[in-house]
């Protein structure tokens, strides 16, 4: 949600002498670690491109495994794949739907290098048990957390756990840059790694060069052009403001649905675990009956029929024809696949009203009463 503030924040960018590679990358950055209680966060032009970059600090290549949930979006599985890599899949918890530590254990081989695992919808996954099981096999534990600021786990916030987390800024995320990510990270070495990546692989930027008073650079490795620019950090910074808010905002909203439809026969909601808080970027609820995939298809069709924006996240990665082709077939993670069928993102965002809640809440229970 883009307020006055936000507007007025990116005209003065527009107005000032640095669009990109400016003081306002390094200003969201330190504001985003601080915020997490990271070391380092390093900015990126989207959650994808902090995903590729966790995998390039890494050192992941060809002939390397990444171990990756099932249930969740392709950039998850595919920043391995942009390496050269190998995507091992995970089934999931069926009750938080967050990666399944035990299966995740038993797909280690000596070829895996990394662990990556998916906050589901905002929720953070068993980051404790998976961050002993990296250090005991001496894996990276790399977490997407591109549904999960603001989340909490054990106490601390979500981006200050695992060896290094993504996060995405998408328009429909907690906070927007337009397209934007950030990757942070307790590592220094890491941190630098990152930074290089994402400018070309150089070696320095285009304003240092200019406090150094010199155009030398050097390209010590291969990277990409994923920097965030000074324009999309300034609207960053000013809905960083308002996070916690939004998160607030959206943990209200759960507790509404939670108390309408949690003792609901025809519905499963998603489990929290009381040593964590939930951020709610998604709200899905999954469908019961015999034939929940023909259910949910029927309640989809009234609900959008009724203009009410529900979707359905996500279809197992390994489905997708890129990843039928590679080989994976179905039935590899039954607890995803299960999960799946009957699975239904209900709306969720801060600028959700109560009264339009209660529009979504009875018209889902009237599809349901028809066609469940």
């Amino acid at each position: 949600m883009v307020e006055e503030e936000d507007i007025a924040a990116v005209a003065d960018v527009l107005r000032s002498d640095w669009l990109t590679t400016g003081p306002l990358v390094e200003r969201f950055e330190q504001a985003f670690a601080s915020y997490v209680g990271a070391a380092h966060a390093v900015a990126a032009s989207s959650g994808t491109a902090a995903l590729h970059l966790c995998m390039l600090a890494a050192g992941i290549g060809s002939g390397d495994e990444v171990i990756v949930p099932a249930l969740t979006f392709a950039a998850s599985a595919n920043c391995a794949r942009y390496t050269g890599a190998t995507v091992v899949f995970a089934d999931v918890r069926a009750d938080t739907l967050t990666v399944d530590v035990d299966h995740v254990a038993s797909l280690i081989t000596p070829r895996t290098r990394a662990i990556v695992t998916v906050d589901y919808g905002g929720l953070p996954s068993d980051l404790d048990e998976l961050g002993e099981l990296a250090r005991r096999h001496g894996l990276m534990l790399v977490e997407d957390a591109c549904h999960a600021p603001g989340a909490e786990y054990r106490g601390r916030k979500v981006g200050s756990i695992a060896h290094m987390t993504a996060f995405s800024f998408h328009p429909v995320k907690h906070l927007t840059t337009a397209e934007g990510g950030m990757v942070t990270t307790a590592d220094a070495a890491f941190a630098e790694r990152l930074r290089r990546y994402r400018n070309h692989g150089i070696d320095t930027d285009h304003r240092k060069r200019e406090q150094q008073g010199t155009w030398q650079y050097d390209m010590v490795v291969l990277g990409f052009n994923y920097r965030l620019n000074d324009v999309q950090c300034a609207l960053g910074l000013s809905q960083l403001r308002r996070l916690p808010q939004s998160v607030e905002r959206r943990r209200a909203l759960a507790a509404r649905y939670h108390e309408s439809l949690g003792e609901s026969p025809l519905l499963r909601v998603q489990s929290v675990p009381d040593d964590r808080k939930h951020s709610w970027h998604l709200y899905a609820v999954r469908l019961a009956g015999e034939n929940p995939s023909e259910a949910r298809a029927n309640v989809y069709t009234a609900l959008r029929a009724a203009q009410i924006g529900v979707n359905v996240h996500y279809l197992p990665v390994y489905w997708h024809s890129y990843y039928k082709a590679l080989g994976y077939a179905q039935g590899l993670c039954p607890v995803a696949e299960r999960a799946y069928a009957g699975l239904l993102s209900l709306p969720m965002w801060h600028g959700l009203t109560d009264a339009a809640q209660d529009r979504v809440i009875d018209s889902l229970k009237s599809a349901l009463h028809r066609h469940v």
